[in-house]
């Protein structure tokens, strides 16, 4: 795992800064269910980052099956979803076996680990200072010049909206 921009603090270093609408989206290099992936790669494409807060919860569950069930709404849209959480590859792996049994989907889209949480922290899904691997529920609209477009946040407990996520996408592409 490699992040650029806003790398996660040491003992002596600053902070790293907020992520804001319109800054450029931290790089990173990273195992995915799909192969090793780098965000760079997406360039020239809309890109939905979203992390979940474990794997095997029922609300993380109940997000991907719905995002399953609607990826060709983005698809349509030109925008890829990657998925992230500190969890391991090989719970990912179990967990979408998992989701393909019981809910009869198959995730289409990558599912990053970031056991180190350098990805999380990069982005402010953990504070630096935190000790423990919960992340808040967050999702990014990255543009394809790779700028942060809209960011937003829910509590771990709380589940997202896939229509609002796709409205999002299509607003911000209607206003560019």
């Amino acid at each position: 795992m490699n992040v650029t921009e806003n790398p996660p603090p040491t003992a002596n270093a600053p902070q790293p800064k907020a992520l804001r609408i319109n800054d450029p989206a931290p790089d990173f290099i990273a195992r995915t269910t799909a192969g090793t992936r780098r965000l760079d790669q997406y360039r020239g494409r809309w890109v939905i980052l979203f992390s979940h807060p474990a794997d095997f919860t029922p609300v993380c569950t109940s997000e991907f099956v719905d995002l399953t069930r609607n990826a060709h709404r983005f698809e349509a849209l030109q925008c890829e979803i990657l998925a992230l959480s500190v969890d391991s590859l090989f719970s990912h792996l179990a967990w979408l076996t998992d989701i393909q049994r019981h809910f009869g989907v198959t995730v289409p889209f990558p599912v990053i680990e970031d056991p180190s949480m350098e990805i999380a922290r990069a982005y402010g899904m953990i504070d630096p200072q935190s000790p423990t691997s919960a992340t808040v529920r967050a999702t990014y609209v990255i543009d394809p010049s790779g700028l942060i477009r809209a960011i937003s946040w829910y509590p771990m407990n709380v589940g997202r909206s896939i229509d609002e996520m796709v409205r999002l996408v299509q607003a911000l592409q209607a206003a560019d």
